[in-house]
């Protein structure tokens, strides 16, 4: 297989058995006076976000990571909340990498590990890995109940473990009138997809507040001549693969331990304006006075779940 890493050819042997996850995590806040409208907001953003749209994030991004969907599991929790996972493979057509955004911001999307027959074409001269078009494997599940054995290709399956997960977690604060919805999304891959490709689609399903992310790659391949790789991608920052006109509306900053493969990246948006976290008619007529105190109290909250961390507060209910 052929692969280019910092700027060099690799040929590797065997399968490229790299394990890439993507931790992406976002909180959605507003201000509601009283309780009743708290509870009126969480079930709007839970309804907004509802297993069936969650189904279709799944969707979207394993069609953006150019695999494909095996299996999908759903469910709407009550009173609210809801969690779909998924699991995929390799077994994919190939997408045109213009219909998505993916790789570092600018770029298209990284040179993909291809099969071993098709390295050897690229040496003989008849492409490059580059362009190199990433075949499907023939032959399709077999359902359970047939009673008809899977085909091979099927069974060979690498990815079989490979995993999309998507929770949600609503919260309110009766004394702060605040209330939020976090959303964690966990992908897991191995081989040649990598979750990376499908953040700025994730950023942009979740228009949030706060955003929260952990890469890391585990696990090692082997070149032609045993030599082990780590990591198989140009990447010292998540950020990287974010797009500039996404972080220029957010201050972010990382906590990477590059030798180690781990990269951590928080975001949290720069501006702040107050009547997009207003819900319900009680607060429609608020006065400065009011307005300043509630932005007080958002900004505080919003900066406590950024730092992960407790502030002082100068006050108490808003």
């Amino acid at each position: 297989m052929v692969k280019r890493i910092k700027g060099r050819k690799i040929k590797l042997e065997g399968f490229n058995n790299l394990t890439k996850s993507l931790s992406f995590n976002i909180y959605d806040l507003c201000y509601a006076r009283s309780r009743e409208a708290q509870i009126e907001y969480l079930e709007y953003v839970d309804e907004e976000y509802n297993s069936a749209r969650l189904e279709s994030i799944v969707e979207e991004v394993t069609r953006i990571i150019n695999a494909k969907l095996v299996q999908v599991s759903t469910q709407d929790y009550d009173p609210r909340g809801a969690s779909v996972v998924a699991l995929i493979n390799e077994e994919h057509p190939v997408l045109d990498p213009s219909h998505y955004r993916g790789g570092p911001a600018g770029d298209s999307v990284p040179a993909q590990v291809v099969p071993d027959s098709e390295a050897e074409s690229a040496e003989t001269g008849e492409g490059g890995a580059e362009d190199a078009e990433v075949l499907p494997i023939s032959g399709e599940p077999v359902p359970p109940d047939s009673g008809a054995p899977a085909p091979a290709p099927w069974v060979v399956g690498h990815l079989d473990k490979s995993h999309i997960a998507i929770h949600t977690y609503p919260e309110y604060n009766q004394l702060s009138g605040i209330a939020s919805f976090r959303v964690d999304v966990d992908i897991s891959t191995c081989g040649m997809i990598s979750p990376l490709s499908a953040l700025h689609y994730l950023i942009e399903s979740f228009d949030s507040e706060i955003v929260i992310m952990d890469y890391r790659v585990r696990g090692f391949t082997r070149d032609s001549r045993g030599r082990k790789l780590f990591i198989d991608q140009d990447i010292s920052s998540i950020q990287d693969y974010i797009d500039e006109d996404v972080l220029d509306r957010y201050i972010a900053y990382d906590v990477n331990i590059i030798s180690d493969n781990n990269f951590h990246t928080k975001m949290r948006k720069k501006a702040i304006k107050l009547r997009d976290f207003l819900f319900g008619d009680e607060v429609k007529n608020l006065g400065p006075k009011e307005k300043k105190r509630i932005k007080y109290a958002l900004v505080q909250e919003i900066q406590e779940i950024f730092e992960c961390r407790n502030l002082d507060f100068r006050g108490g209910k808003v």
